[in-house]
């Protein structure tokens, strides 16, 4: 094999020129117009989509798993999760999946978006308990492993890139937040952990199918408790970074009945009304400590700036 790498530094450079002259055309979309299949290659112009939620999902301690004398046992464990978590994305009507070495991701977009993707999320995070288990029992000395969830939205600009003339060498790029921070929510967690970015918990936290528990524990009746609790998602650099942590999973009683009201719309429980006021004024107090926090912090940075140029 050789390669003309002169010509080929040449042509690179002559398109980095020209892409760079002039700006790409920018066309908004409805969801109704999105369609992944038109996304042009050959032209430069990208698709924006306002309002898109993105389910990440990371196979914890996935680098330590051998593929030598274990191979088998590794494959094995690859196959049994990701073509579940890909499995569960499309029957919540991803608009979008794209599997990423040993996890992935979906977009969801139009109606009911949120409510699809953070069903899709829970059925992640709780068909992965499952599936650690079943590890643990069948192979002991293999690394601990499971699913960490993330979920985040935002706008998205997409287009199609890759060699014009070969489709198997082609993919739609997704930029903007979603996909990255929702990677980087997946990152944060731990194995059997859903974290969401504050986008996204502005929409959720009114629906108390999904903020407060339903009141089994096990076999036993339990009170009704807020699921949710505060994290700091590392490397998300604006509002978004404070998400929220879900360690539950769907109850075995109760849990097809709630993510049914919730794809259905269904938002209020009677019996969740005093958790939902806790967590409201919770999270008031929260932000409260956080602005005299912030303003504290400059008031600090402002007078050790005062010392310094004394």
């Amino acid at each position: 094999m050789t390669v003309d790498l002169a010509a080929l530094m040449e042509t690179i450079a002559d398109d980095i020129d020209e892409e760079l002259s002039s700006t790409p055309d920018v066309v908004v979309k409805s969801p109704e117009s999105f369609d992944v299949t038109k996304l042009p290659i050959n032209k430069r112009e990208w698709h924006r989509l306002d309002d898109v939620v993105a389910v990440a999902v990371d196979l914890k301690g996935s680098s330590k798993m051998s593929t030598g004398k274990h191979a088998a046992s590794t494959a094995s464990i690859y196959e049994a999760s990701t073509d579940n978590a890909v499995r569960v994305l499309h029957d919540f009507d991803a608009d979008f999946i794209q599997i990423q070495g040993d996890g992935a991701f979906g977009l969801f977009w139009g109606e009911s978006r949120y409510e699809r993707a953070i069903c899709a999320a829970i059925t992640v995070k709780t068909f992965s308990e499952y599936l650690t288990h079943k590890i643990q029992d069948k192979w002991p000395d293999a690394p601990a492993t499971g699913y960490k969830v993330g979920v985040a939205s935002g706008r998205v600009l997409a287009k199609r890139i890759g060699t014009p003339r070969n489709p198997a060498e082609q993919e739609p790029i997704w930029s903007g937040k979603p996909v990255n921070y929702a990677v980087k929510a997946a990152q944060t967690a731990d194995a059997g952990e859903l974290i969401v970015t504050g986008d996204v918990w502005d929409e959720i936290e009114d629906n108390d199918y999904l903020t407060a528990s339903c009141g089994h524990s096990g076999e036993e009746s339990s009170e009704v408790a807020d699921l949710w609790e505060n994290i700091v998602i590392e490397n998300v650099p604006d509002d978004a970074r404070d998400g929220r942590v879900l360690r539950s999973v769907w109850c075995n009683k109760c849990g097809v009945e709630f993510c049914n009201a919730i794809l259905s719309g269904e938002t209020s429980r009677e019996e969740a009304k005093a958790v939902a006021e806790n967590s409201r004024q919770s999270a008031l107090l929260a932000d409260g400590l956080k602005k005299v926090r912030e303003k504290r912090r400059k008031l600090r940075a402002a007078h050790l700036t005062g010392l310094r140029r004394r």
